[in-house]
């Protein structure tokens, strides 16, 4: 027989439940509903914000779509500087897998060192570090194949510049942000950079895009820039100009060609230079452009500019005789003297000699106004209109503060600084039938129109003593051309060193316009210290003018206006300086 069991009986059951305790957990329990409510309140309403910001650091990521940086062509469509898709390695610290021998492998691919790569990861909090940017495939691919879980890649873009040396001060380079820094790609960066897209997009702890967030902005490639230079007279430029430096034990040399009828810039080359896509351990002496930014006094390339004014106010006509013996004058305390002793010289020699002496008297016959506004007009003095970073303007004081012997000596050349560019484009004067015109780095269709300063009449004269300098009796016949009339006027100067002049450091130089009767180029080259035993302009720039002419002039498809015959090149004579 079987016994229920009366679960009444049970002390616990039959007990009453105080009603306080009842109603206090039902309390606990709204009240937490309630402290969840509320959280889930400030989570999704009153501190969204912060939360979504958080999630997004985590997950979201803004990535951007670079622009194709322009190119930078010669005039003849050549290639001076381009853009090539390049990897870059990049990492996110607190997913970086801490394998310490594929992180010595890495560190090793990279090519630094192992403390330095985990200096770079050992912030956890960052989402983003670049570990090292624009490396070589083979050296990308390496670093894929060790698997390492948080590293990972990224497309770039990486400028080369296949003309290297030849043309790295004219064309510049980038930064590893491919942001000019140098040259043309300063001048231009806004029109060559373009402008970046963006992607909004959601990864996953793996990195990987899960989902696009929002519009993707389409990026737009910067515009290609065609200069003027072309690069084959620029390359050979540069190689006679490195040639000329080294032979002569020269610190320095510049070198600068323009076409005479458009005003464009054909070549402009400096040694020493560099090589734009290895830029380690750089100087300023390699960076430098020195035919933009290096000033100096010009010396006896002046000295036609003085005569020409002669010429114009009918001072003096080219047969005029000057009497400069005894080979020297003092004024106001200052001895000035030519080379040697000349004696009677007609304006045509006085050029052709380069004599201190005549060019001074021919000068202290003009007010000093008239000489000062004729440099003025024939550029110096003013700030090159060129666009290009680093162009100066050089010196030329008030005509008012001229005492006699400044004025004697301006006329010659001393107590006034210009840059090579400036010497180079002031002879357009005499290559443009009186007329100094505009010189531009990017190409141009169109001849230039310029600014009137002597007439044609004067210039055709002093084009005739500038062929008389450039030959047997001048300062430069080894200036003379196979093939091709030049003209042109050698330089030689002491280097200023503080308040005086170096009895041992000179600057040479030689401009000069060819073919003499219808010019198409200006060419104007500079070597600073040369220390081979030579230092007259006549004997070290004017070999590499000569050489530079010839090659230009063919390459330009200008027809040779003299017999080609075997050259005789006869010991120049020696300039005043």
């Amino acid at each position: 027989m079987s016994r229920s069991v009366a679960y009444t009986s049970s002390p616990l059951l039959a007990s009453r439940t105080p009603v306080w305790r009842s109603k206090f957990i039902v309390a606990a329990i709204a009240l937490g509903f309630l402290g969840l409510a509320g959280r889930a309140a400030w989570v999704q309403v009153f501190a969204n914000k912060f939360f979504q910001k958080q999630g997004e650091v985590r997950f979201a990521r803004t990535l951007e779509l670079p622009a194709n940086r322009g190119r930078i062509l010669d005039r003849n469509g050549v290639l001076l500087a381009t853009s090539v898709p390049v990897p870059s390695i990049w990492a996110i610290p607190e997913d970086v897998e801490r394998d310490r021998a594929k992180l010595a492998q890495l560190a090793k691919l990279l090519e630094m060192p192992l403390a330095d790569l985990e200096k770079k990861l050992e912030d956890e909090d960052k989402s983003f570090v670049w570990l090292k940017r624009q490396v070589d495939d083979g050296v990308a691919q390496q670093v894929a194949k060790l698997n390492l879980k948080g590293i990972y890649q990224r497309k770039e873009y990486q400028r080369k510049y296949p003309e290297g040396e030849a043309a790295a001060h004219v064309v510049g380079f980038t930064n590893v942000e491919d942001q000019g820094q140098e040259g043309m790609e300063l001048a231009f960066n806004k029109e060559l950079a373009g402008r970046p897209g963006s992607r909004h997009v959601i990864k996953d702890r793996l990195g990987r895009v899960v989902e696009d967030v929002g519009e993707q902005v389409a990026p737009v490639d910067g515009r290609d820039l065609q200069l003027s230079i072309d690069s084959n007279v620029q390359f050979f430029a540069y190689q006679k100009l490195r040639e000329a430096v080294q032979e002569n034990k020269a610190k320095a040399g510049s070198v600068v060609v323009l076409d005479a009828v458009s005003g464009e810039v054909l070549a402009l080359a400096n040694y020493p230079s560099y090589a734009p896509n290895r830029r380690q351990n750089l100087t300023g002496e390699q960076l430098r452009n020195r035919a933009l930014t290096d000033v100096f006094e010009p010396g006896s390339t002046m000295k036609p500019f003085t005569i020409g004014l002669a010429l114009e106010t009918g001072l003096v006509t080219p047969q005029t005789m000057i009497q400069t013996a005894p080979g020297y004058v003092v004024i106001g305390g200052m001895k000035i003297s030519d080379s040697h002793a000349h004696g009677m010289l007609s304006v045509q020699q006085v050029i052709q000699k380069s004599s201190n002496i005549g060019t001074l008297k021919i000068a202290l016959q003009m007010p000093a106004r008239e000489m000062w506004e004729t440099f003025t007009e024939a550029g110096f003095g003013q700030k090159p209109h060129i666009t290009f970073p680093g162009a100066v303007t050089g010196r030329l004081r008030p005509y008012k503060t001229w005492r006699p012997v400044e004025q004697a000596t301006m006329s010659y050349g001393y107590g006034l600084s210009a840059s090579l560019f400036q010497m180079a484009r002031a002879y357009t004067v005499f290559a443009h039938d009186g007329q100094i015109i505009p010189a531009t780095l990017l190409k141009t269709k169109e001849p230039a129109v310029g600014a009137r300063v002597f007439s044609p009449k004067t210039v055709a004269e002093i084009r005739t003593m500038l062929q008389m300098a450039a030959g047997p009796g001048g300062t430069g016949p080894k200036a003379q051309t196979l093939g091709y009339s030049v003209g042109g006027k050698s330089g030689t100067a002491y280097k200023q060193v503080g308040k005086g002049y170096a009895t041992n450091k000179y600057r040479s130089w030689f401009v000069g316009i060819a073919p003499i009767d219808k010019p198409r180029i200006v060419v104007a080259v500079m070597v600073d210290e040369p220390s081979a035993g030579k230092y007259f302009g006549g004997d070290v720039a004017a070999p590499v003018f000569s050489t530079t002419v010839q090659q230009t002039l063919r390459l330009l498809g200008v027809q040779p206006d003299m017999n080609v015959k075997p050259q005789i090149v006869v010991d120049s004579v020696e300039e005043s300086f």
